[in-house]
């Protein structure tokens, strides 16, 4: 490695020192020792006497063969490092330097010569002028003293000032060099500038005039100017008087030179000196700024490329290329393009002086915008409003749209570019960056760019860090970063109109419980990390990085920053303006609504609580005006209240920690007590912030806290309730307004609720253990009176039905009103001390004068009639996720938006219906006697249609934050329908209309149930799923028709005591043993079902909170009527003995006999479970033991669940390659059931069915190997007759086989016996089938094995002993399972199968004699 000496020292200096570490009796230098201690070092290295570490050498001659390389070579004086196992000559350059001949051995060089004197020597080319450097001789030059001056310092020079005797060379020097030169030139006396005038051509130019224009421009003419005097050698470095005189011989002689040369020797040695050249110092020396330096122009020849002048420095002439002598560059090096400025640069102006041309490029105008006709993605780029700009816009420069590198002729910054900008050390460009990032995330997520952009911005900022980048710019310093920052952290984790839709539903039915925004799921792509996960457990899950924790939670990723302690001292110190105050509340909001973990780390956060209750709710205030105010410090923020309330719905233990810590008490009855318009607030924050208090209270109300203030705000309440009507008959009701008469009707329903005087019992669960049982304080004379003002604002609202627009208008008022009359009469039902008949009267008043009436409007049945188009169920293009939408990042965004005719819409019908709905059923659970005529509702065409569209075979509905949201509103529809239908079945069995209808939609509605709804499920099972009053088919000849459909299917049982009707009939005598058998394996976890309860049923002192569990999957699986056939079967395997046999028969007895109602008047149940599915749970019937399946109700019921699968139209969906769902791999299961069947079925033909059904010939053929190549033993127990075959014996036979194996094993199983037709009918006719398609076939596609193979086989038949086999397989003809061989026989060989068979034995036979 010749080329880097340095590096070859620096390795021997390593070596050298791992040497001397090694010797004890020397010690290296450390720090802060002196140099003395240094110098001792070296004295007592030089006394050891050893040797050094590195090894100096002299390089020795390249072409002396018999060097001794062990022996140091001294050829010179030089110091050369050397080092092993690198080349000796240096990497080739580019163009390479002409290789000079070698040295002969004979002829070595002389070793007492230096080889650089005798390079410097021979190498006379004009590299030896421009590198040897020589001192200049001063010896001659006289010394001039310091003038003295008068003053102590020099005169300051002034830029403005006017410099008399400028000299043209000033442009490119700086002042004080300028002012040096002027001196100089007075002083010295020496003459500023040499005429030269233009000689005439010297004889020889005649000969030049001939070259082409690029000869002429690649040399320097002798007839141009630029020869009158020596541009290299100058003599001024000489010490004699005559140094001018001598340059100016030696230039003449190089001019005579020339001028004996032919213009093709002159270009031949211009190309040699270039190709020696460095090409850098090539590059140099024809650089137009070095040509300008050594001229002093004052513009460069770039900016003026038609000039003719020439101007001189006091040393020599450069003359500049003009327009009509164009200067040609070599092809090789071409020298850089001109720059065009769109102003010329003076020397007066500051930094001016040089002008560098490469940092003015960005002056200059744009490139033209390139129009791209490709379908190529490009980069997107988005104007300062964060406003995606289309590839081939043409904005303006002045707006600031062009500030960047890359892409400089388009306009917008991309978000790489911003990403960079916000690590800027400007501040304004930090807070620019962050604010433009923001506008992109919120036009992102508002679904700006769907159709426009490929990918996720959201995700790719997240994967590029910017969470924790916003995180960082929390902690700056400028409060504009700081506010930028907090403005798009807000738009990050606040989806637009996520809040603004939970709080407009927060008074429709259970619509202040609410999901949770947390993920449901670890992201199921990182496998790894799911391992992690299960490796780790919780105490090492708190030590896992943010980064990690965010890459599958955002919001957990965040808590771990530390994030709630600065936004805390943002709000408390640094006082921010409004904006940044809503966001951060906005922020504070969200992460409380993310789960209960979330929320309590926002309340337990030090003194963040505290300073948002003392900021943003105090008690007094100064009054605030209509406009924006300067702070928001000590002025009442509706967002604030919202934050509290969102913390007291995460659970009830919070909630009193906030009534009780933070003294919402006197907050609430002062925000209470005044009117929105008598608040010294704008008007719509008074409206808000009311709004938010009678939430927050309402809130607390839910677990029974906060009575004792309806006594203190009773009169603020009345005057409230009293002051409605007039609000209502505005002509246009302002939705602040309707929104906080919603609150106040929500409230008012809680604290009747908390009336009650029902006591909760001791529990001793955990759940019921956590729960206060403290009794409410409010009793019913107190609630009694709200009645009639609210039903007269309902009778109000009624009146606007027919006019869509006001009563859209009215929002959820007129729901509020109707759930506030439920609770009303279900409080007022549980007063033990009070009259029933006082509340019996009152609801049939209620009814006749309200309720019947308004089930005759017309518009009512409009409502009905709009279910259907405004349902997620039946449209789940509303529910779709969002593009942005993160599984990281929870949010209600959907793609489908909420159009006024969706669940979220204003014209939505589903909260009227439901809170109307709710109201019939509590008024016919206590008043029997309006049960059928309130059921009348149940008969609207719409509520048909729309459960009919509900019923059309769809997928399952996939679930997203949306979808769970919405779904769970309209399953509460669906529900609280259905049990006013089986309200009014148990009360009038002979008035049940449209019972198999219902009973369709509650077995549907069982499967779709999301978590939080366990008592919805629970009641299903126990009121209508087993209700013999919702299977009309047993009393409507369902029976007769189930037996006469099986005499007519093929194969069906000709036992008629054993025929599917009657099964039918004892299954529906059944139902109650089958209903107590579903309730204990379709059990749900014990404390879910008791907080639901609580929840559904009003019991306020044992709901632990309004946050449901986290949706992950529906209740109950799609296979729920096969779970006590699953759990069965887990039982047997398990290691643990299972259930006593008598529950073992009775539990498989009951879940076979209600899966045979299902498949045979109501299949659409089990539509979401495939055939498959069904028949990999029958098979788990004979694997419980060995015992069950003998059982004669259990084999008449299995086989007429196996006749339904076998039916044509099933039959045809019964895919077992596909997945299924619950089984992990339907061949493992099919092995362990033919190794079941070859141990304990002793030839039962119910067994065998099963086992031959997954062997045709459509399924996979590992099945069919399983069985003859690993279980060959279980084909003598497989007796099944052909007349008993539940499928036609053509699904085993076609098409013909094609695996080579599995003939093979055919053959081997009819030759060996173990395949024979008396026990094992159907598999003999399959197998000889098979075999004998195979050796006649005459497929030219096939290969040498096939061939080989078929012929081998076609041999061994012919051959045979047994002529009863030899006989079938030469001679089948066709599958008939009328005959006792399944098959037809030809009479006599067709006669092409008889000329081959033939041809084949004729060859063997010959073949046998030529071998004997």
């Amino acid at each position: 490695m010749r080329g880097n000496p340095h590096t070859k020292a620096v390795l021997e200096r390593i070596a050298g020192e791992q040497q001397l570490e090694c010797r004890e009796m020397l010690s290296r230098p450390k720090p802060g020792e002196s140099e003395v201690d240094l110098l001792r070092f070296q004295s007592q290295f030089l006394a050891t006497g050893a040797a050094p570490a590195v090894q100096l050498v002299k390089k020795g001659s390249r072409g002396g063969g018999n060097t001794n390389l062990d022996q140091p070579l001294l050829q010179d004086s030089r110091d050369v490092v050397t080092l092993d196992n690198l080349p000796d000559s240096p990497p080739a350059l580019v163009p390479a330097p002409p290789k000079r001949a070698r040295p002969s051995p004979s002829c070595p060089l002389p070793e007492h010569e230096d080889p650089e004197e005798r390079l410097n020597r021979h190498d006379q080319h004009i590299t030896a002028v421009l590198t040897k450097i020589i001192e200049r001789d001063t010896s001659s030059v006289a010394v001039s003293l310091p003038v003295p001056s008068d003053v102590a310092f020099p005169p300051v020079f002034h830029r403005s000032q006017e410099r008399q005797g400028k000299s043209a060379t000033s442009g490119k020097r700086s002042i004080f060099a300028q002012e040096i030169a002027a001196k100089r030139a007075s002083e010295t006396s020496v003459p500023p500038v040499r005429e030269v005038s233009t000689p005439d051509p010297p004889d020889g130019a005649a000969s030049c005039e001939a070259l082409t224009p690029r000869e002429q421009g690649s040399q320097l003419p002798w007839g141009s100017r630029g020869f009158q005097g020596p541009h290299l050698v100058t003599g001024k470095g000489l010490g004699s008087k005559n140094a001018e005189q001598e340059a100016q011989t030696i230039h003449e002689e190089n001019i005579a030179k020339l001028h004996a040369m032919a213009p093709e020797e002159i270009l031949r040695e211009q190309q040699r000196l270039l190709a020696q050249l460095d090409p850098s110092l090539v590059t140099f020396l024809r650089s137009p700024s070095r040509t300008h330096e050594q001229a002093g122009e004052k513009t460069t020849e770039e900016q003026r490329p038609g000039g003719h002048s020439v101007e001189f420095t006091g040393e020599e002439p450069i003359v500049p290329t003009s327009a009509s002598e164009p200067r040609q560059e070599d092809d090789l090096d071409p020298g850089p393009p001109a720059l065009a400025l769109p102003v010329t640069p003076h020397k007066e102006w500051v930094h001016m002086d040089t002008v560098e041309l490469e940092k003015l490029h960005w002056t200059q105008d744009l490139p033209p915008l390139r129009k791209k006709q490709t379908q190529e993605r490009m980069q997107a780029r988005f104007n300062l409003q964060g406003e995606l700009l289309a590839p081939d816009v043409d904005l303006p420069t002045h707006l600031g749209l062009h500030h960047h590198g890359e892409e400089a002729e388009r306009a917008g910054y991309s978000l790489q570019e911003l990403f960079h900008l916000t690590r800027s050390q400007v501040s304004q460009q930090r807070a620019l960056a962050l604010h433009v990032l923001a506008q992109v995330i919120g036009r992102a997520q508002a679904g700006e760019f769907r159709d426009r952009l490929v990918g996720s911005v959201l995700r790719l900022l997240l994967d590029a860090g910017f969470l924790f980048l916003l995180r960082f710019s929390l902690d700056d310093r400028v409060d504009g970063v700081i506010a930028a920052a907090v403005q798009a952290l807000r738009a990050l984790l606040v989806a637009p109109g996520d809040e603004e839709l939970l709080d407009s539903t927060f008074s429709w039915y259970r619509g202040a419980l609410v999901f949770p925004l947390m993920p449901s799921q670890e992201d199921e792509d990182n496998e790894d990390e799911d391992e992690e996960k299960v490796k780790s457990k919780s105490p090492e899950q708190g030590n896992r990085p943010p980064s990690d924790l965010a890459r599958h939670d955002v919001i957990k990723g965040l808590l771990a920053t530390n994030l709630l302690p600065r936004l805390r001292y943002l709000l408390e110190v640094t006082c921010p303006a409004p904006s940044v105050v809503l966001d951060i509340l906005a922020v504070l909001i969200r992460l409380a609504r993310h789960s209960l973990e979330s929320a309590t780390r926002v309340l337990e956060c030090p003194r963040l609580i505290e300073t948002i209750v003392r900021e943003f709710l105090p008690t007094s205030w100064s009054p605030v005006g209509a406009g924006p105010a300067p702070s928001l410090h000590r002025v009442p923020c509706a967002a604030a209240m919202k934050l509290l309330r969102v913390l007291a719905s995460a659970g009830r233990n919070i909630a009193a920690r906030l009534l009780s810590s933070f003294d919402l008490r006197s907050r609430l009855s002062r925000f209470l007590a005044e009117a929105p318009q008598e608040m010294a607030l704008p008007p719509e924050e008074a409206e808000a912030l009311s709004s938010e208090a009678f939430r927050l209270w309402a809130v607390a109300a839910s677990y029974g806290q906060g009575a004792d203030l309806y006594r203190e705000l009773y009169p603020v309440l009345m005057r409230a309730l009293q002051d409605m009507p007039e609000e209502l008959s505005t002509q246009t009701p302002r939705p602040l307004s309707m929104q906080r008469i919603a609150s106040l009707l929500t409230l008012l329903a809680q604290l009747t609720l908390a009336a009650s005087s029902t006591t909760p019992e001791p529990s001793s669960d955990s759940a019921g253990a956590s729960v206060s049982a403290t009794p409410s304080s409010i009793t019913w004379t107190q609630v009694s009176g709200l009645q009639p003002l609210v039903e007269l604002c309902l009778r109000q609202t009624l009146k606007l039905l027919p006019r869509p627009e006001m009563w859209q208008a009215l929002g959820p008022v007129p729901t509020a009103c109707l759930l506030f009359l439920d609770a009303h009469y279900q409080a007022w039902s549980q007063q033990p001390s009070l009259c029933p008949g006082d509340w019996l009267q009152d609801m049939e008043r209620l009814s006749e004068s309200l309720l019947l009436p308004l089930l005759r409007t017309p518009t009512l049945g409009s409502l009905w009639d709009s279910l259907g188009s405004c349902s997620p169920l039946c449209n789940p293009q509303f529910c779709v996720r969002a593009p942005e939408a993160l599984p990281s990042l929870v949010s209600l965004s959907s793609t489908g938006g909420r159009p006024s005719l969706s669940l979220a819409g204003s014209a939505s019908p589903f909260p009227f219906l439901t809170a109307l709905l709710c109201l019939f059923n509590t008024l016919a659970r206590i008043h029997k006697g309006l049960c059928d005529q309130l059921a009348a509702i149940l008969a609207t065409p719409g509520l048909q249609n729309y459960f009919l569209q509900c019923l059309a075979p769809m997928a399952a509905p996939h679930l997203t934050p949306f979808s769970t949201w919405a779904l769970r509103h309209e399953y509460h529809l669906q529900y609280l329908a259905l049990i006013l239908a089986q309200k009014a079945a148990t009360v009038r069995p002979d008035l049940a209309i449209n019972a198999a209808l219902h009973h369709s939609m509650v077995l549907a509605l069982l499967s779709r149930l999301l978590p939080g709804s366990e008592h919805l499920a629970h009641e299903l099972l126990l009121s209508c799923v087993f209700r013999l009053e919702f299977l009309p088919e047993r009393a409507s000849g369902g029976l007769e028709a189930a037996d006469f459909s099986d005499q007519l299917s093929l194969g069906s049982s000709k036992d008629s005591g054993c025929g599917r009707g009657t099964l039918l009939a004892q299954a529906c005598q059944d139902l109650p043993s089958i209903r107590s058998c579903y309730l204990t394996h379709c059990s749900l976890p014990r404390a879910s079902l008791l907080a639901s309860q609580a929840s559904y049923r009003g019991e306020l002192q044992r709901v632990p909170g309004l946050l449901l569990p986290v949706p992950k999957e529906p209740l109950l699986p799609t296979d729920w009527p096969f779970l006590p056939l699953i759990h069965l079967y887990h039982q047997a395997t398990d290691t643990a003995p299972g259930l006593p046999p008598a529950d073992t028969i009775g539990t498989a007895l009951r879940a076979l006999q209600w899966v045979l109602v299902l498949e045979s008047w109501r299949p659409q149940a089990l539509w979401a479970v495939p055939p498959a599915a069904r028949l990999a749970r029958l098979m788990c019937v004979f694997l419980v033991d060995s015992e069950l399946f003998r059982e004669t109700p259990v084999q008449h019921l299995v086989a007429a669940l196996l006749a339904r699968l076998c039916q044509p139209q099933v039959l045809l969906d019964l895919k077992l390659d596909c997945p299924l769902p619950g089984l992990a791999s339907f061949p493992d299961l099919y092995a362990s059931f033919l190794e079941h069947f070859e141990a304990v079925s002793y030839g039962d033909h119910l067994f065998g069915a099963l086992v031959l059904l997954p062997l045709q010939r459509r399924f996979s053929v590992t099945l069919r190997l399983a069985l003859f190549g690993e279980h060959v033993g279980a084909l003598r127990a497989l007796g099944l007759p052909l007349t008993q075959l539940p499928v036609s014996l053509e699904c085993y036979t076609e098409p013909p086989e094609d695996n080579l194996a599995l003939l093979q094993l055919y053959f081997r199983a009819l030759v060996t016996g173990a395949l024979c037709p008396r026990w094992c009918p159907v598999l003999y006719a399959v197998a000889v089938a098979h075999v004998n398609s195979f050796i006649f076939s005459q497929d030219p596609k096939s290969s040498e094995e096939v061939k080989a193979a078929r012929r081998s086989l076609l041999q061994k038949t012919w051959l045979l002993a047994d002529e009863g086999l030899r006989q079938h397989l030469l001679h089948y003809k066709l599958p008939n399972s009328a005959l006792p061989e399944g098959f037809e026989l030809y009479p006599q060989l067709p006669p092409l199968r008889q000329q081959y068979l033939q041809r084949l034995t004729s060859g063997m036979l010959q073949n046998g004699v030529s071998e004997a």
